[in-house]
């Protein structure tokens, strides 16, 4: 569904932009559907023992009126379809991380329009289907063969049961489409890695297109079976009672085995499914084909008027995510393809002489680089700890808030008394994940901390550091985590370790800790009576099954946002580079070393993510197929456009990064790239 904000400005140009993409792959659609019906009227009606017959009949079939009229109805059908493909359209997509979350999404009041309105469409469809093929299926009641009346000049109509089987086949088809898409992720909009004609990827996409509707009616054929052998009589029983229709005595019911073994209405159900998805299909496609049309964006404003719509204006507001996404491909692309535009990047404003456009992009690729970092810190100190957070009782979390209190005292006398606070025992990964953080209140850190669903996370978050934390420690070696030095330390670990406690600085909760409000009986017995609760629960097979998380599904979720990402660090690292040669007034080069600790301690960050348990370090095998699943591998792409966007700034500069002021840890791992060892 689309998300992000935006205000007038950002609204309007999402419909300028969005607004004729809509219009011209509607009106594709459209036009493509005579086409399609033609081939569905042939093949409906083939005669391979009378072909010049056949073919004769089926040119004169194309122009008669009820096929006009179905042209007409399934191109309002085309068009409403096209209205949900725009209302629901996700550039991020959405994963649910257990089944309870999917069968979430699925009863959802907004997915359930959706799917009541395509079985709607989707009987449509069958109902010109029906008529287009004609014969035993085109009229739902039909007089019946032989009359149970005693008057025999009096004619009775019977249901003609093929029919009603066609219009339900049809509405199941498109609540099962509906579904599909939900659960396929077929509102996401995966944007093309290589740029491409619009008629390149609509017709590399056209023979997998037919070949997935062919697979999938057959699929829907076979469950219109079943469910209609099960609980055909129903609709059946009700159409007849309300439409004052006879059951022809003289056919086989087709909910029994004789009846749904007739090949000619199998064949033809699978036709009307093809039909019916290979039309949807086409509007789909044809939408996410232009819709993630590269969009050029200009990087300096040719009237006073265009000031909203120029790139680096888009990337420090807040529009939505798929100008934004348009955004930053347009970055990637200026900056790989674009000398021109590159030089405007790197211009001086007049007057005054400022880099506002490189100040602005560069920030807004560094500030979405050390969001995803903080991200996948908090990610991974929930796995650290299984997600779960010990409760604490009353006694003890008052217990534990004076222990910290004189503990911390102590170590900031001891701290004042050497009068020496020794950074480099802080390793860089903290150091560069705490800096960015706001400030929060006093009454959030108070909530963080006594909240009974805080998280080390948010003890992150909130300045507290965790030190049984994985991330409280060096983290310099891909290979060995180190735990960080405890705040009192006994005679036997220091013997054992051989050192003296480290100092760091420390973050003072002496006024917390006095502050703190012991909590009430009623708080305590409640938390109790939760984990109780829980605890009951999670032996339960049935409930573990629709609440357990799937761990590549929450790691897939973590990372469903990173392809804006990967084109900043894309943008990004071919600007620096492209610097070198090209920034006559040397813009660059004020914001290189942060840049650099931004990239050295993303990919920190990364490679710890990879040695967690349940994350694997190989990117699973995806083939050939109409529905796009590259969201899965995003983060085996991210880590390599990492790496490559590294490498592709130290290849360029060379040994004149050594003059470049970064940390000692951070120098070492960028010497490591120099030297082509990572």
């Amino acid at each position: 569904m689309r998300t992000g904000g935006g205000g007038g400005e950002q609204q309007a140009l999402l419909r300028q932009i969005l607004g004729w993409r809509v219009a011209a792959s509607i009106a594709w659609s459209v036009l493509l559907l005579p086409l399609c019906t033609a081939v569905f009227i042939s093949i409906s009606s083939i005669d391979l023992f009378h072909p010049i017959q056949w073919i004769s009949n089926s040119f004169n079939d194309w122009y008669t009126s009820y096929v006009i009229f179905c042209i007409l109805l399934m191109s309002v059908v085309i068009l409403i379809i096209s209205i949900f493909n725009v209302e629901f359209y996700a550039v991020v997509p959405s994963i649910p991380c257990s089944r309870l979350a999917l069968l979430g999404k699925i009863i959802h009041p907004r997915q359930v329009i959706h799917s009541v309105v395509h079985a709607i469409m989707g009987m449509l469809v069958a109902w010109c289907a029906a008529v287009m093929t004609k014969g035993k299926f085109q009229f739902l009641a039909l007089p019946c063969t032989a009359s149970e009346s005693l008057d025999g000049a009096v004619q009775h109509m019977c249901l003609n049961e093929y029919h009603l089987f066609l219009l339900l086949s049809g509405a199941f088809m498109g609540y099962n489409y509906s579904l599909l898409y939900l659960v396929n992720n077929m509102n996401y909009l995966p944007f093309p890695v290589i740029q491409q004609y619009k008629y390149l990827r609509f017709r590399r996409s056209l023979p997998l297109l037919v070949k997935r509707s062919c697979v999938e009616s057959l699929y829907f054929v076979r469950n219109v079976c079943v469910a209609y052998y099960f609980f055909g009589y129903i609709p059946r029983a009700w159409i007849s009672t309300t439409m004052d229709l006879n059951t022809d005595s003289k056919l086989h019911p087709l909910d029994t085995l004789t009846g749904l073994l007739d090949l000619s209405l199998l064949y033809h159900t699978w036709l009307c499914g093809i039909f019916l998805l290979i039309t949807w299909h086409i509007a789909w496609l044809l939408f996410k084909i232009y819709a993630t049309e590269a969009h050029h964006f200009p990087v300096q404003p040719t009237f006073a008027e265009e000031t909203d719509q120029c790139l680096p204006k888009i990337l420090n507001s807040n529009p939505p995510l798929l100008i934004k996404f348009l955004a930053l491909q347009d970055l990637m692309l200026l900056s790989q393809y674009s000398p021109a535009r590159r030089q405007e990047v790197f211009s001086l404003s007049q007057p005054g002489g400022h880099p506002h456009n490189w100040t602005a992009i560069s920030k807004e690729c560094l500030n979405l680089l050390s969001d995803l970092t903080q991200k996948l810190i908090m990610q991974q100190e929930a796995a650290a700890t299984n997600g779960r957070v010990k409760q604490l009782s009353a006694g003890e979390l008052g217990r534990s808030l004076s222990s910290s209190a004189a503990v911390t005292e102590e170590i900031a006398f001891q701290t004042q008394r050497s009068n020496v606070v020794s950074k480099t025992h802080m390793p860089s990964l903290v150091k560069s994940s705490l800096l960015p953080l706001k400030a929060l209140s006093t009454s959030d850190l108070g909530s963080s901390f006594g909240s009974p669903f805080s998280s080390p996370p948010l003890n992150h978050k909130a300045g507290i550091l965790d030190l049984n934390s994985p991330w409280h420690g060096s983290v310099q070696s891909p290979h060995v985590m180190r735990r960080g030095p405890k705040l009192w330390t006994s005679g036997s670990d220091q013997q054992m370790n051989g050192s003296h406690p480290a100092s760091f600085p420390v973050i003072s909760v002496a006024r917390i800790g006095s502050e703190a409000i012991q909590p009430s009986f009623i708080y305590t017995w409640l938390q109790n009576k939760q984990e109780q609760v829980r605890n009951f629960l999670s032996k339960r097979v049935l409930i573990m099954y629709f609440f357990s998380k799937h761990p590549e599904a929450s790691i897939q979720a973590v990372f469903s946002d990173t392809q804006m990402h990967i084109w900043a660090l894309e943008g990004l690292s071919r600007l620096v580079a492209a610097s070198f040669t090209e920034d006559r007034f040397g813009v660059v080069q004020t914001t290189l070393p942060a840049i650099l600790n931004t990239l050295l301690t993303l990919q920190e960050v990364v490679d710890k993510h990879f040695k967690l348990p349940h994350a694997s370090s190989k990117p699973p095998r995806i083939s050939g197929s109409l529905m796009d699943t590259s969201y899965k591998t995003l983060r085996f792409a991210l880590r390599a456009s990492l790496k490559t966007a590294i490498y592709r700034i130290t290849t360029t500069f060379g040994e004149h990064l050594n003059a470049v002021q970064v940390s000692p840890e951070h120098k070492k791992r960028l010497q490591q790239f120099l030297e082509f060892k990572e």
